[in-house]
């Protein structure tokens, strides 16, 4: 999906911490939540769209989505991890 020589230079925005793959649990477990129209991005909006991988910040508070291979690296798009 994301080419590991690309993943290794990537970095958080907002925070600049290093990112690492969502695990296939992850995925599924967020888009149950939107099937349920439970989940919001950081921004508060609702999300809609299934998503097909994601990448989950260092310090495991914020998931970037994957959608059609390409990271979707805005902030307020963001979708918070519950601890």
């Amino acid at each position: 999906m994301i080419d590991p020589e690309l993943l290794k230079i990537m970095c958080c925005p907002e925070t600049h911490q290093e990112l690492r793959l969502a695990e296939s649990a992850v995925i599924e477990k967020l888009n149950g939540q939107i099937a349920a129209g439970s989940l919001a991005n950081r921004a508060g909006q609702p999300v809609k769209e299934a998503i097909e991988g994601g990448l989950i910040r260092a310090d495991d508070k914020l998931l970037y989505t994957i959608r059609r291979n390409i990271p979707v690296m805005l902030v307020d798009e963001g979708i918070p991890l519950a601890s």
